[in-house]
């Protein structure tokens, strides 16, 4: 039996410098479907912390870095790890302001059959 799934990424996320500060702020809208890859891309000159609850520090991501998280690409059925409907990823600065660049977030999920 064969489970084919058409691969679907929603529109970049991103925030600019100037507006990661020392509490959370929102990164774009909230996801539309069950998250199965994201990436996340920190262009700042400085380390910024991200939060899947606008509260606590879940991952620090430094200057210069992608880091891609593969939950459940590969996984053709809907059982699995993935993040749920409506996440919302926060950002906020490391302890001083970024002076430049913007983080950046690449959603991916899985859609119907082939």
């Amino acid at each position: 039996m064969a489970y084919g799934r058409n691969a679907k990424f929603e529109e970049i996320r991103e925030v600019a410098f100037g507006a990661i500060g020392a509490t959370y702020g929102a990164i774009g809208a909230l996801t539309t479907d069950y998250t199965r890859l994201f990436t996340i891309t920190n262009e700042t000159n400085l380390p910024v912390y991200i939060s899947l609850d606008g509260v606590t520090d879940h991952l620090r991501i430094a200057s210069g870095v992608t880091r891609m998280f593969n939950l459940t690409a590969n996984k053709a059925r809907d059982d699995g790890l993935f993040l749920p409907k409506g996440t919302v990823f926060y950002a906020r600065d490391s302890g001083v302001p970024p002076g430049s660049g913007l983080v950046a977030i690449e959603v991916m999920y899985a859609s119907g059959g082939v």
